[in-house]
């Protein structure tokens, strides 16, 4: 149903981050099929939303962590440190368990699964917009018991740092340290003392049993 807006409110203006162009051209439906919202910007690539969020011009900013050209998380830290006062909604293939706790934490304020019907994203947008939070009731609670939980009772991969996540996720997936230093762009050495940070902090002794956690905890890279 589109929502009729008063002449002298103006439309809250959206940005968004996509690289799937059914996925772009089904937001843009939903969103100009609401009176209050319009579409700002879009982009595919994380090159253009960088000169897109340059440009200024958006009250919100709906993004795809897996845009060619970016790091997942690096680029939602970079997108919150170059623009803080622009709220973002991650907008996800992956389901919000244990994504969405990980991407709060890095400063999204809410996850949704590009499963979600039209109504939910609209949703989202504008719970978001209203500068609350947006995480599904299952979700949002976990959250609450992360972070009233003492530190030794979480489980043992949310004790690792950033960088340590991303090292332990790609060993998983069969990379190589040089590859991991390579797509980081860290060097090798780096790369395995992150490995052997990652080992400690788990109780892991080798590769093997890095990715029977991983895959076990369904920690996919993001």
């Amino acid at each position: 149903m589109k929502t009729s807006v008063a002449a002298d409110s103006a439309p809250l203006r959206i940005l968004v981050a996509d690289d799937h162009p059914l996925v772009l051209r089904g937001l843009r439906e939903a969103i100009s099929e609401q009176g209050d919202l319009q579409i700002a910007g879009e982009a595919l690539d994380a090159d253009s939303l960088l000169k897109v969020l340059g440009n200024g011009g958006g009250d919100l900013l709906v993004l795809d962590l897996s845009l060619p050209g970016a790091r997942g998380l690096d680029l939602l830290r970079r997108v919150r440190s170059e623009h803080p006062a622009l709220p973002v909604l991650v907008l996800s293939i992956h389901p919000e368990e244990p994504y969405a706790l990980r991407c709060v934490k890095a400063g999204a304020a809410g996850y949704v699964e590009k499963s979600s019907s039209p109504d939910t994203v609209i949703e989202a947008i504008r719970t978001v917009a209203a500068g609350r939070r947006y995480l599904s009731p299952k979700v949002a609670e976990r959250l609450v018991d992360v972070s009233a939980v003492r530190e030794e009772r979480r489980p043992p991969h949310e004790t690792l740092s950033e960088r340590e996540f991303q090292v332990m996720c790609r060993i998983a997936g069969g990379r190589t340290i040089s590859e991991i230093a390579e797509e980081l762009e860290l060097s090798v050495k780096t790369v395995s003392t992150y490995r052997a940070r990652l080992l400690a902090k788990m109780g892991l002794r080798t590769n093997s049993e890095i990715t029977r956690y991983v895959f076990a905890h369904e920690l996919l890279p993001l």
